[in-house]
């Protein structure tokens, strides 16, 4: 009788679990820039990894048929956030990323030196957000501006970068 009592605690305190806070499952994030699509007609999706309850790391890809905007054609970078938010994974974030970019030159002052109008380059930035998430934790909305250095510039090309992001994203 003993045996059974001890095997039932042991399997009740199995099927038990106390956490401080609720366990997360949804660790991955699809994310597509409405924002820039209204104001731009550019196509941006993100994705995001949260590896902590606070930090997470990601990648960025965007797309535009014009590739003389300021941002260029076609842009793709690695991001780190963390969060300062009261709830795990939502709130205030930073971060910090890194972005290639492609663009072309619409009218080349100096038509005489042969110069290519195509161009790339890569840009290092900081950039501020928050992030606000569903009680089921499968729906968010981010507001987010950042701003980088381009650390290789041409010298017609302005020296600094800008981006933003009205995001609506999908956990799973």
């Amino acid at each position: 009788m003993k045996k059974l009592v001890l095997l039932g605690f042991l399997l009740s305190g199995y099927l038990m679990h106390g956490q401080a806070y609720p366990r997360f499952d949804n660790n991955h994030e699809l994310k597509f820039n409405a924002g820039l699509f209204l104001a731009t007609g550019s196509v941006e999706g993100s994705y995001e990894y949260y590896f902590t309850e606070d930090t997470s790391i990601g990648g960025t890809v965007y797309f535009d048929n014009d590739a003389t905007d300021y941002n260029g054609d076609f842009g793709i970078g690695p991001n780190l956030r963390a969060y300062f938010g009261y709830q795990p994974r939502s709130g205030l974030f930073v971060e910090a990323f890194g972005l290639y970019y492609t663009w072309e030159e619409e009218d080349l002052e100096d038509s005489i030196n042969f110069r290519d109008d195509k161009f790339s380059t890569v840009a290092l930035g900081l950039g501020l957000g928050n992030k606000w998430v569903t009680p089921s934790d499968n729906f968010t909305l981010e507001l987010y501006g950042g701003v980088g250095r381009n650390i290789n510039p041409e010298d017609f090309q302005d020296t600094f970068m800008f981006r933003g992001a009205l995001s609506v994203g999908f956990r799973f």
